[in-house]
């Protein structure tokens, strides 16, 4: 009985060590099948690329890359927002003054009174008010036209609130009357500074008008002008070239946001590269017992394997 308690307390001290074994290192069998998980190394750039694209230098910051690479992305986005913001205001006060300017020196009246009466000085430069190459200042008709808009009782005697400045011997007896106004938008402001049609709306046309050539490539045309004009001309180009640069920082913050997208892809790309590359030079050693049924310990050799 002693012998048999003895044999039953010495198995089970093996068993015990088997156990302690078996957390310590894995155990096999001969016939069982190791089940190996790897790591998904599969690339995803997405998720830096969507968040530089909609902030950029916030890829490089969940890439963890060196600060500057962030600051420099941001500190972009924001120099070219601020350059939006502030070339589009100063276009629009620019705009308010040139417009205030013209609606002070611009009159429809002034446009009828001098093509019918003409200029105080008919010459400049050799060339005379009744030359051909000054035909477009003498008339109201031409080419292009302004929107009258006409209220109160213009608008039962023309049966219509709108007319356009070809039509503008029809209400001649009324201009200065406040039932009498111009369409101002964007077309009217455009076509009182670039067409010689109405140069003689200016309120200075009068006596201070000159002419100049204008090269348009394989030919000269005449510009007929007045001090009021080219000023009305420098402010408005001013303008539009604050306009061009608040264009142009809109196309440099578009491009920030590209190459900072571009930039946290290749750079997720190339840390995801270099962790597969550290991961392949890693040796995995497995070292297991193999289980015996036949054997009284249980314990039937060591198994070795080795991963590179």
């Amino acid at each position: 009985m002693v012998t048999k308690l003895e044999h039953t307390s010495g198995f089970y001290l093996i068993f015990r060590l088997i156990l302690l074994f078996g957390f310590i290192f894995p155990i096999y069998s001969q016939d069982s099948t190791k089940l190996i998980v790897e790591k998904d190394s599969t690339f995803y750039p997405g998720k830096p690329l969507i968040m530089s694209l909609i902030v950029p230098g916030l890829g490089q910051w969940y890439n963890k890359e060196p600060i500057w690479k962030t600051s420099i992305f941001l500190g972009m986005e924001v120099i070219t927002l601020t350059s939006i913001l502030y070339s589009n205001k100063r276009a629009d006060e620019i705009r308010l003054d040139y417009q205030d300017f013209a609606d002070n020196n611009w009159s429809l009246e002034n446009w009828w009174r001098f093509t019918q009466a003409g200029p105080d000085v008919i010459e400049n430069k050799g060339m005379y008010f009744t030359d051909n190459k000054l035909k477009a200042m003498r008339s109201y008709i031409g080419t292009h036209h302004l929107t009258i808009h006409l209220k109160g009782e213009l608008v039962n005697i023309f049966n219509t609130e709108f007319l356009t400045s070809d039509s503008l011997s029809l209400i001649a007896d009324h201009l200065g009357s406040d039932d009498i106004g111009m369409v101002k938008d964007r077309h009217y402001y455009e076509n009182i500074g670039k067409y010689d049609q109405f140069v003689g709306g200016w309120s200075d046309i009068s006596t201070d008008w000159y002419w100049e050539e204008k090269d348009v490539g394989d030919s000269t045309e005449i510009v007929i002008k007045t001090p009021n004009k080219q000023y009305y001309l420098d402010e408005r180009y001013k303008a539009n070239q604050w306009l061009s640069f608040a264009k142009f920082s809109i196309s440099a913050m578009m491009f920030n946001h590209v190459v900072s997208g571009l930039e946290a892809v290749w750079a997720n790309r190339n840390k995801d590269t270099e962790n597969i590359k550290e991961e392949g030079s890693k040796i995995d050693l497995d070292l297991g017992l193999l289980f015996d049924s036949n054997n009284v310990s249980g314990i039937g050799g060591i198994s070795l394997r080795l991963n590179f």
